[in-house]
């Protein structure tokens, strides 16, 4: 005898939906807290180069500059996988893409934030660009990738072969097998609403509201990176205006406005251009 499901082949509400409709829904962006400082990120103009020093003396002389981070202040690297640990919220020693975040100001202010990192000084030594795979895959690449992970010394960082099935069989049957290489152009998800992040440090503990698809990852790449333990940091996952994967991994900017939280002991604010969500998405491509 057959039982009625609860849940399986039947219409749900959406429960968000009725707050959405009437512009009530809270979206990251939408927080404004008291004393809020506003965040920008420097972007490394370069796609292939070693950063051999960083000036921010000029920038931090400018009125309304609150805090300025580099690499230095963040050192610990971060990643989905265990195998690939190989993001920086911003980089210190070396940018691998047009795009790459090396320094964050926190500001009074947005613009005063934009005027800052342009006053920030990066003097780059420029490498020689990987383009193409085959030459990522070359034995002896002159300049790795991603040296911290590179043992031998290459552009290999994980090889692996799945096969499932009876291949050789059904490649036996199969009409017509044609083997090829496809190339298509960049591209990446457009929400209509922009990736953006609020943290606040109160008392010791982080709490970031972030337009994220994955709050548990955040969560646990907040608590490598800043090296809190995971019970002293709240991550909220705010209402957000469509994310199609490209919200499913953790940002630099998430990991920025938390750690200048803590260093200035006030809110802090990023919200991502247009622009900059490609860059963020292209760091995908490229770690």
């Amino acid at each position: 005898m057959s039982r009625e499901l609860g849940s399986v082949g039947k219409s749900l509400p959406k429960v968000d939906a009725a707050a959405k409709v009437r512009g009530q829904a809270v979206y990251a962006d939408d927080i404004n807290l008291p004393r809020m400082l506003h965040c920008k990120i420097l972007r490394a103009q370069a796609p292939h180069a070693r950063i051999l020093s960083i000036d921010t003396s000029a920038a931090r002389r400018l009125p309304g500059v609150v805090a300025i981070l580099t690499g230095a202040d963040l050192p610990i690297r971060f990643g989905i996988l265990p195998v690939s640990q190989d993001e920086a919220a911003l980089e210190g020693d070396k940018v691998r893409y047009v795009g790459d975040p090396v320094a964050a100001v926190a500001a009074q202010d947005e613009e005063t934030a934009a005027a800052a990192c342009e006053a920030i000084k990066v003097e780059y030594e420029e490498l020689k660009p990987v383009m193409t795979i085959a030459e990522a895959l070359r034995e002896a690449a002159d300049e790795p990738i991603q040296e911290v992970l590179s043992k031998r010394r290459d552009n290999l960082h994980r090889l692996v072969s799945y096969e499932f099935g009876d291949l050789e069989g059904g490649f036996a049957r199969a009409h017509l097998v044609r083997e090829d290489v496809f190339f298509y152009q960049g591209n990446t998800h457009l929400p209509m609403e922009q990736h953006s992040a609020v943290a606040t440090y109160v008392e010791g503990r982080v709490t970031l509201w972030s337009s994220t698809q994955v709050v548990h990852y955040v969560h646990r790449a907040l608590s490598r990176v800043l090296e809190l333990p995971m019970n002293r940091i709240r991550v909220v996952g705010a209402a957000h205006g469509g994310g199609f994967g490209g919200k499913t991994d953790p940002f630099a900017h998430e990991l920025v406005v938390a750690k200048l939280a803590m260093v200035t002991g006030r809110p802090v604010k990023c919200t991502l251009t247009r622009e900059e969500v490609f860059y963020a998405h292209r760091g995908r491509q490229c770690t």
